[in-house]
């Protein structure tokens, strides 16, 4: 089977197949790198939607919903091994759709890969519970799917989202709706292609690519989806949530982040340093986890700011194939939102440092350098909002007390990192962070495969990741015998 890694993809897949949207209409893709045209995605529609809710379906009482949990398991391994020999095109195509780093989105493709891996691994094995009752009775629980489930996911990390959302629904039987970002469609198209080689059945997987307020909007709301994951800002969770409570159906969010990093004076600085600039940095700061604030004790904070200033001065932005320490952003959009961040923090902040923008970067690339904030204040709006671009910011703290304080003051609680060779210290602030994920002399940015990831507050509620994915993608039912 040939496999089409182009950018011209206009038509959706929907029940195994490809076929046009209901609007025969496109949208234009473009490179964030040149700000130039590369090709064209499908417009999908609410009518787009109904057919592929009606294949997904129609795969549940079929030859999906006939698949025991070991074959859907094999499935999901094969595709998985298909993703690994297929990384570098891969690489490239999501490289020049979203402005990542080539050696980024390397990664990103291993992650996709990984993802397919552990949930191939993991599907037969969720398993229910006996439960001592009455005498005379036996009572055992069972894993079931959903049903159909729907999957928003975002432009930042395209290939790792799908893999973390669809690749956990698939495993436990569920049937896939998915609306990609319209700004980085294509690797999903990809996938979708791999899929049918690796023998997924029809209608089991099902892609359509388009507008939120089109797409979306009709898949959130649809009356015959059974639960709906979403990645992307806490506005659009809001209203994906509100549309799903009309028909009374869970949805997974994970949305927004401000997260901290806290050093501590005790802490070992050569070995944090890199992973204080790289774990904001990463995707041009376009992370729902990024460590945009970095806390630091006074002790300290002098020291910190010079050597993140050096390394700030040496950051450079550049073309995605050049594998520069950062790309573009994601749009015109995304960066002009991010430029007005940085305005407001030139007007009432010190500058610690820039980075600055390869000369030869094309001029209607999206590109912003990198730049860090020093003394900055808890409650200003730099340290506060999500900004979704290579903005970091400094704020010094006094003690464990004042650490937490400001750690836990904003509306956001997705990941923390803590540096600090005080053992209790660790434990301390590992149980008063209010966030989903604390990383210990460490900070991975979600983590890897294997490890629950979510929030709270504003950042969302759901877990995705590992095992608890599993269980979020499926409802517990509960049998009750009773035979004397």
């Amino acid at each position: 089977m040939t496999i089409h890694f182009g950018f011209e993809r206009t038509k959706l897949f929907i029940g195994g197949a490809w076929c046009d949207s209901a609007s025969h209409e496109t949208i234009d893709v473009e490179d964030p790198s040149t700000g130039e045209r590369i090709g064209r995605i499908a417009r999908g529609t609410e009518r787009d939607v109904d057919a592929a809710v009606a294949a997904a379906q129609a795969a549940l009482i079929g030859e999906w919903g006939a698949k025991s949990a070991t074959e859907r398991g094999r499935i999901l391994t094969r595709l998985g091994a298909l993703v690994e020999a297929n990384v570098e095109r891969l690489a490239e195509l999501e490289s020049r759709d979203v402005g990542k780093p080539l050696n980024q989105a390397r990664n990103d493709a291993k992650a996709l890969a990984r993802y397919f891996e552990f949930y191939g691994g993991s599907a037969d094995k969720v398993t229910g519970e006996t439960i001592p009752y009455q005498e005379g009775s036996t009572v055992l629980t069972l894993r079931e799917p959903h049903g159909v489930t729907a999957h928003v996911i975002p432009w930042n990390y395209p290939m790792q989202i799908l893999g973390r959302s669809v690749g956990a629904a698939l495993a436990m039987g569920n049937a896939c709706v998915l609306k990609p970002a319209e700004d980085a469609s294509l690797s999903a198209l990809a996938i979708a292609e791999l899929s049918l080689e690796a023998g997924l059945p029809a209608g089991a997987l099902n892609i359509v690519t388009g507008y939120g307020h089109d797409v979306g909007a009709a898949l959130s709301a649809h009356p015959h989806v059974h639960h709906v994951s979403f990645t992307g800002s806490v506005g659009t969770g809001r209203r994906i949530q509100e549309a799903a409570a009309a028909n009374v159906v869970p949805v997974t969010l994970e949305l927004g982040g401000k997260s901290p990093h806290i050093v501590f004076d005790d802490c070992d600085l050569e070995a944090a340093l890199p992973t204080l600039v790289g774990a904001c940095l990463q995707a041009a700061g376009q992370t729902c986890s990024a460590a945009s604030r970095v806390l630091v004790q006074r002790g300290l904070y002098t020291e910190v700011k010079e050597r993140m200033a050096e390394v700030y001065r040496g950051l450079v932005a550049g073309p995605a194939s050049q594998s520069r320490d950062l790309g573009p952003l994601v749009s015109a959009k995304q960066k002009r939102l991010v430029i007005e961040f940085i305005a407001k923090g030139r007007e009432d902040l010190t500058v610690a440092a820039e980075g600055s923008i390869a000369e030869d970067a094309p001029s209607a690339g999206h590109y912003v350098a990198p730049i860090l904030f020093a003394d900055v204040p808890p409650d200003h709006r730099l340290a506060q909002e999500e900004i979704f671009g290579p903005v970091q910011v400094l704020i010094p703290f006094d003690d464990e007390a004042d650490a937490i304080r400001i750690a836990n003051g904003t509306e956001y609680g997705l990941v923390a990192g803590v540096w600090t060779e005080n053992g209790g210290r660790q434990m301390r602030l590992a149980r008063a962070l209010h966030c989903g994920q604390v990383f210990i002399n460490n900070y991975g940015a979600g983590g890897g495969v294997e490890l629950p990831f979510g929030g709270v507050g504003k950042s969302g509620h759901g877990r995705e990741k590992g095992f608890e994915a599993l269980y979020g993608f499926s409802r517990l039912k509960t049998i009750s015998i009773k035979h004397g």
